[in-house]
């Protein structure tokens, strides 16, 4: 299909929602291609706030959720014209939900302006968002250069399903070594470079403007999983090209909901969703517009979340630390990349709300997990993050399972590495107590 999505970086519209004609999409007085000042998308807040808001159909303040699988046009021609691309979603012609559907398209509008992209399109989970745009963007013999500590199931459709149904390999390198990742991209071999913005589990904080320049002077396309980071780091606004997103986790916040997100160029959005070619189209990762509903809601006030969820991990990191504890959080001035996280994080946002602690033996691990949650109710043993509850893993034989001994010590991966999601509930002092009591026998 032609182009379909224009730029999603629009001013708030008042105009009503009725139902366009054919005549309309040339009036020059049109909201949705507008574009805002560079300067208002600086921090993701701003951008949010500047984004498109869309009003009910009868005047709410909230959108209408578009529940319709399929949508009808006025006039017959119109569905042919649609097809072709000439007329879409960015003129409010819609096909099908599997396509494009206006309520989850007004929550990718909101997702391309917390990352500073063009379009971005929700899935209906990570995973999906980021299968989809690394089978758009790599072909059958085709090459990615991807950092070894990744999220496990990123890592395994990586190591084994990629090569076994697209004959797509992928050369592990460490990000931090810049020399390395240079020396892996072959020049018209590889098509991607791929790293999380904040490593899952060791929380190694990649430098993006680098990393992207070198990728960019091969001609390689660089993707990065922001899941853990949102807000507290802009990729897009670094150099990267795509930004993906699990949104089930700090997005959504409130662990009731899988969902993804590709953010990047309209260009690559419109790819994507090609009759014939497009993985999202064809695929059919398809987000529920009632899930997109949900999310719309809670996007506007992730920002205050993001500053407690940093805040607190912060104050605890350190207290850990002092207590005797192995922490790891770039916002503590021992990590090796805290220098370059003060540098390229949003600074409103802290360090992010992830810390891990090296227990250094499973045993050690689990039995501090045990006591947070069963003697002290400090967290919850559990997978994901972002939660308003403190979570807790074990990630070795968890979320990074999929990584065999060899390569989860390649990934920096210890036995006893526990992964904790701070949460904001409760009283900071309170919390602290309740992790106090229960850490007691094992400092």
């Amino acid at each position: 299909m032609a182009d379909t999505i224009q730029n999603t970086h629009v001013s708030s519209s008042s105009s009503s929602k009725k139902r366009m004609t054919p005549d309309d999409f040339n009036r020059d007085d049109d909201i949705i291609t507008k574009k805002l000042p560079a300067a208002t998308f600086e921090d993701p807040v701003s951008a949010l706030a500047n984004a498109r808001h869309e009003f009910g159909e009868h005047g709410g303040v909230n959108m209408s959720i578009e529940a319709s699988a399929t949508f009808t046009v006025m006039e017959p021609e119109t569905l042919s014209r649609m097809f072709t691309g000439e007329l879409g979603p960015d003129r409010d012609f819609f096909i099908y939900s599997r396509h494009f559907n206006p309520t989850v398209l007004t929550l990718g509008r909101q997702m391309a302006a917390l990352e500073g992209t063009e379009a971005a399109y929700c899935t209906s989970s990570g995973m999906s968002a980021i299968s989809s745009v690394l089978l758009q963007l790599v072909s059958s013999g085709e090459h990615i250069v991807a950092s070894p500590t990744l999220y496990g199931g990123t890592h395994a459709f990586l190591t084994h399903f990629l090569p076994r149904s697209s004959n797509i390999k992928t050369t592990f390198v460490d990000i931090r070594d810049l020399k390395k990742v240079k020396e892996a991209i072959v020049e018209g071999y590889t098509k991607v470079l791929f790293f999380e913005s904040m490593s899952n589990p060791t929380l190694t904080v990649a430098n993006i403007p680098e990393l992207s320049r070198i990728a960019h002077e091969k001609g390689v396309t660089v993707v990065v999983d922001n899941t853990f980071a949102p807000m507290v780091v802009s990729p897009a606004r670094l150099g990267a090209d795509v930004v993906v997103h699990s949104i089930s986790k700090y997005i959504s916040g409130g662990g009731d909901i899988i969902a993804g997100a590709v953010c990047g160029a309209a260009s690559l959005v419109n790819s994507m969703m090609d009759l014939h070619q497009g993985t999202l189209m064809l695929l059919g990762p398809t987000m529920n517009a009632k899930v997109a509903f949900e999310l719309s809601q809670r996007i506007p006030h992730l920002g205050l979340r993001m500053k407690e969820h940093s805040h607190r991990t912060l104050i605890y990191a350190q207290r850990m630390k002092k207590i005797g504890l192995k922490v790891i959080y770039p916002g503590l001035e021992d990590h090796p990349d805290h220098h370059l996280a003060t540098s390229i994080f949003n600074k409103e946002y802290g360090y992010g709300g992830m810390l891990c602690l090296d227990m250094e033996t499973e045993v050690r691990a689990n039995n501090l997990m045990n006591g947070l949650q069963n003697n002290t109710q400090f967290g919850l043993m559990a997978v994901s993050l972002g939660y308003h509850e403190t979570l807790m893993s074990c990630s070795g034989t968890s979320t990074s399972s999929e990584l065999d001994e060899k390569e989860q010590a390649l990934a920096g991966i210890s036995p006893g590495l526990v992964r904790m999601s701070i949460g904001y509930t409760g009283t900071l002092e309170q919390r602290w107590g309740q992790f106090q009591k229960a850490s007691l026998n094992l400092i």
